[in-house]
């Protein structure tokens, strides 16, 4: 739980900083630095709310665990975030590249028609997306304790991790590749939005909300068994020790959503999963390749070229 919750906040905490980055240096560049003020305004109230809304959420999910369904919020809670989590990839890898410029053209407007409110609103949303994205996963991953989610050294060391490599970025000293960051940052968020859709398939096979054709498909238990529980239950029945330390399948049950005895189900969504990832993202491929051509084709029959 805590890598998870130190990957979530990391991404998200220098995600909401480097847009505020982006619009403050561009305010201070054009000698309207008078204007961060508003905008560090919006970004501090955006915190506000976001915490707001996670014990909002926390009442919620007692309220859904005194009437006994809990489970259901639980499920619920995993589907959405394993959605929002592979929206948050796909977003960033096509705004990376522009969104410098979007963030300096909403800022001119505001700037030039003196819309202070609406320069507050605009890093507010920017802000609370992050903020409201960040208590779905922490609920999802914990179960519904996000309070423990932020507590932990997991979260307060991705917080202090995106503060100071946003901090570097904007003070020029270090030289990193946004597109290849986000692009390594984006490969562990889909590995664990696949997790989370993998396990919450298997609470509602538990519950009886769906069923199974083959509820085992394999068993790894030999190997790798999912939970301390798992290893000291094969040992007492075979007499031989798994290879593997069941603590290992619970930070891999809780990182990518490891099961030592999946059903078919569980293994199709897995696979399917990124498959799907994998279409989604070939048209951009064949289209960035196709562009790199015809600008080799247009070089080629150029007059130096000749």
């Amino acid at each position: 739980m805590e890598l998870q919750a130190l990957l979530i906040t990391f991404r998200e905490v220098l995600e909401a900083l480097l847009i505020i980055g982006i619009i403050t240096t561009y305010l201070k560049k054009t000698n309207h630095g008078k204007f961060t003020k508003f905008v560090w305004l919006g970004a501090g109230l955006a915190v506000i709310a976001s915490v707001g809304v996670a014990m909002l959420f926390q009442v919620v999910f007692t309220g859904f665990a005194a009437m006994g369904s809990e489970m259901y919020l639980k499920i619920g809670i995993m589907l959405v975030s394993s959605v929002l989590l592979t929206q948050m990839v796909f977003w960033m890898a096509k705004h990376s590249r522009d969104l410098k410029g979007n963030m300096e053209g909403k800022m001119k407007h505001f700037i030039s028609t003196g819309n202070i409110v609406g320069m507050v609103i605009h890093s507010f949303l920017v802000v609370l997306r992050e903020g409201v994205e960040t208590v779905f996963f922490f609920a999802a991953i914990t179960g519904g304790d996000i309070g423990a989610a932020m507590q932990g050294w997991g979260a307060i060391t991705g917080v202090v991790i995106g503060c100071v490599v946003a901090y570097f970025f904007f003070k020029g000293t270090m030289r990193i590749s946004l597109k290849s960051f986000f692009k390594v940052t984006g490969a562990f968020i889909i590995l664990i939005s696949a997790g989370l859709l993998v396990q919450a398939i298997s609470m509602m096979q538990d519950i009886g909300l769906i069923g199974s054709v083959i509820p085992h498909l394999y068993d790894l238990t030999w190997l790798l068994p999912e939970h301390p529980i798992d290893y000291a239950h094969f040992l007492r029945d075979t007499g031989t020790a798994p290879l593997l330390s069941g603590d290992v399948g619970i930070f891999l049950k809780a990182l990518f959503g490891y099961s030592s005895m999946p059903s078919i189900e569980e293994v199709i969504s897995y696979i399917g999963y990124f498959v799907a990832i994998y279409f989604l993202t070939a048209p951009k491929r064949e289209s960035v390749k196709a562009k790199e051509e015809v600008k080799g084709g247009v070089k080629d029959l150029s007059p130096q070229a000749k």
